[in-house]
Formats: structure tokens, sequence, C-alpha cells
């Protein structure tokens, strides 16, 4: 089981909001999850970012690999080293 940590869609049409999971990449975009880690507001200014980076850690640590976008919400939160 190939488990990713990335973007869940949430909100309303043109006003997007973003919970930060772990899943099963074999599993849709918005579907089933592991655990929610955090979320992501990308409609303030400045985009809020709110992310568990301990969590986020022991996920990496377990084999957990973060997609693109996610991989720069972390190092932005300082969960893991740019």
């Amino acid at each position: 089981m190939a488990v990713k940590i990335r973007l869940k869609r949430m909100g309303m049409k043109k006003k997007p909001f973003y919970r930060v999971v772990v899943a099963d990449e074999r599993n849709p975009r918005d579907g089933r999850f592991i655990e929610e880690i955090g979320t992501y507001d990308p409609m303030t200014n400045p985009a809020q970012i709110k992310i568990d980076a301990e969590k986020a850690a022991n996920w990496i640590k377990n084999g957990a690999q973060p997609t693109d976008t996610v991989r720069v919400l972390l190092k932005k939160v300082g969960a893991i080293q740019g």
C-alpha cells in the first residue's frame, strides 16, 4: 500500500479550501483517507497554512510520500528541511 500526503479539495466553486490528508494513492482525490493532518486556505492574503508538523514528520518517517504541492507547504511550515 503506497501512502501519499496530499490535498483534499473542499469549499465552493471558485473558492477552494483544502485539507491536508494522508491517503492510499489508489483512492480518489476527495475520497477515503487515513488521517487529516492540516488545512490550507489559498484564498486569504497571505495564504493560511495549518499543518501538524509532528504528525507529518511521523508519516514521512513511516514511508508516506508528499505530493509536490504538499512538499512546498511542509517546507513553509518547517516540517521538513528544504
